[in-house]
């Protein structure tokens, strides 16, 4: 089974994430870029049973602007780790906290609300897929 440690920005929190993802990409939903601070937050889902944070537990803040997302940073540097997604039954390990992960996106969610136009032959869903809630509309590049 592939295994990946990712820190948090000063290391203080440790996550390892094993199996394979549920699946990977990009959202680019006004809630992920101001908590990102930039355009679009590349995405990592996991079932819960992947995820484990090894170091720093105690060390990890969370906040819900929303019910479908817990987002956790490290309160020692305020590094964002993850995101808890309980209604989907998925953790969001971001891409960039985990480095030596081969992220292969395989969509963009919440494309409606885009300020950086991505064009790499990747679906564009409106929303999200029919299956997390969403309309499972496409938009074009």
């Amino acid at each position: 089974m592939s295994e990946y440690k990712g820190t948090c920005f000063c290391g203080a929190v440790e996550v390892t994430v094993s199996g394979d993802p549920a699946g990977m990409g990009y959202c680019h939903c006004s809630s992920c870029r101001k908590w990102s601070a930039g355009p679009v937050n590349a995405f990592t889902l996991w079932p819960p049973s992947g995820v484990k944070v090894t170091k720093g537990a105690d060390n990890l803040g969370s906040y819900a602007k929303l019910p479908q997302s817990a987002r956790k940073w490290c309160k020692s540097c305020g590094g964002h780790v993850m995101t808890d997604h309980a209604p989907w039954n998925l953790v969001d390990v971001y891409a960039a906290t985990i480095p030596t992960f081969p992220f292969k996106p395989g969509l963009h969610v919440h494309y409606q609300e885009s300020v950086l136009h991505i064009r790499d032959g990747l679906p564009k869903m409106k929303d999200m897929p029919k299956e997390m809630g969403g309309s499972g509309e496409t938009l074009p590049e």
